[in-house]
Formats: C-alpha cells, sequence, structure tokens
C-alpha cells in the first residue's frame, strides 16, 4: 500500500509541476485525478472542474466534454467556486511569468 501511495503523491506532484509550466494535459489530468477520486485524492468536483476548465480554455476538446459532464452534479454556486479558482490559478501563474 505504501509504494501505491507514494507513486500516487508523484503523479499528483508531476502534474502539478506541469501544470504550473500550463501544460493543458496536466490540468486535464489532475481534473480526472479529482473527479475520480484516483490514487487516493479526494473526489473534489469544484477541483476537477477548476482543471477541466484550465484545460479547456486551453482547447483540448475533452476537457469541454468532462467539464460539462460535472457541471451536472454541482450547483451553481461551486460551479462559480471553480470558476473563480481557475482565473485565480491563471493569474498566480501569469504573475510568476511576468
Amino acid at each position: 500500500m505504501g509504494n501505491s501511495l507514494k507513486s500516487a503523491n508523484f503523479l499528483m506532484e508531476s502534474r502539478l509541476r506541469d501544470a504550473a509550466r500550463g501544460d493543458a494535459h496536466a490540468f486535464y489530468d489532475l481534473g480526472v485525478i479529482y473527479s475520480t477520486g484516483t490514487g487516493g485524492a479526494d473526489l473534489d468536483l469544484i477541483e476537477a472542474h477548476k482543471w477541466f476548465n484550465l484545460a479547456a480554455v486551453a482547447g483540448l476538446e475533452p476537457a469541454q466534454a468532462a467539464r460539462a459532464e460535472i457541471a451536472e452534479d454541482m450547483s451553481a454556486r461551486e460551479i462559480a467556486e471553480a470558476q473563480r479558482q481557475a482565473r485565480a490559478w491563471l493569474g498566480m501563474t501569469r504573475a510568476r511569468a511576468a
């Protein structure tokens, strides 16, 4: 069990590092991780929506479908929060790059 948790943590950290560099596929993978609870991650639709939204904005079409699918299980308030977090992420990463 320890090794699978370690590899799940490594996957998450690796994807977050790639996401910080603007990797749309990392955004999508993080959306999948949070929407399914993969690798011991908490199931978190707000976090999943945020990552799918970032991937969709970056042009990944499968992310648009995934975002729409999980939005059906979310309240308007949760979707608004996910969108706020996505904007905050973009603002933070742009500030870092400047």
